[in-house]
């Protein structure tokens, strides 16, 4: 079985005394992951919901990692806060060679700092359809996820937990 080691940022600002989280839409077939799949739901497609994630290139750690992909995927830059957690799952290849895949993905929470959120590369719009501004409270129930819902309450947990981040 194929291993796969990635990183992800829970980037969170607050507006207007509440908590946001940037949020992508994978792009369609175009995107080489699994989370470029619609989802059903009721009686039409929804859009894709993710955390900003990717690969960790060779020699990188996985918070610069997560750092990087926040910024490609989003166009905003993040500072660490915290580590959140590591989410393990299976799945298999929709594309290429069709293999399982063991997949660990490293979230950490990060905090905004600058950039306009959805600002990116056309190159990166091969991968992401758009980014956009979520609020925290709702990510759990907007994100496509279960690893990446519970990284959202997480982070709301934290948020809510120290009064002075």
């Amino acid at each position: 079985m194929v291993r796969e080691i990635s990183a992800g940022g829970v980037v969170v600002q607050q507006k207007d005394g509440e908590w946001w989280v940037a949020a992508i839409e994978p792009a369609g077939d175009a995107s080489s992951s699994p989370t470029s799949k619609k989802r059903q739901s009721g009686k039409k497609n929804k859009p894709v919901l993710c955390l900003p994630k990717g690969l960790v290139d060779p020699g990188e750690k996985a918070l610069e990692a997560a750092l990087r992909e926040v910024r490609e995927e989003t166009g905003i830059t993040a500072s660490p806060v915290t580590k959140l957690a590591d989410i393990k799952y299976m799945y298999v290849r929709t594309w290429g060679d069709g293999q399982r895949v063991f997949k660990i993905v490293s979230f950490y929470l990060l905090r905004y700092e600058s950039g306009e959120i959805d600002h990116i590369s056309e190159a990166m719009r091969v991968e992401v359809a758009r980014a956009a501004w979520i609020r925290l409270q709702d990510a759990a129930k907007l994100l496509a996820y279960k690893g990446e819902k519970q990284m959202a309450r997480q982070a709301l947990e934290y948020v809510i937990a120290h009064t002075d981040f």
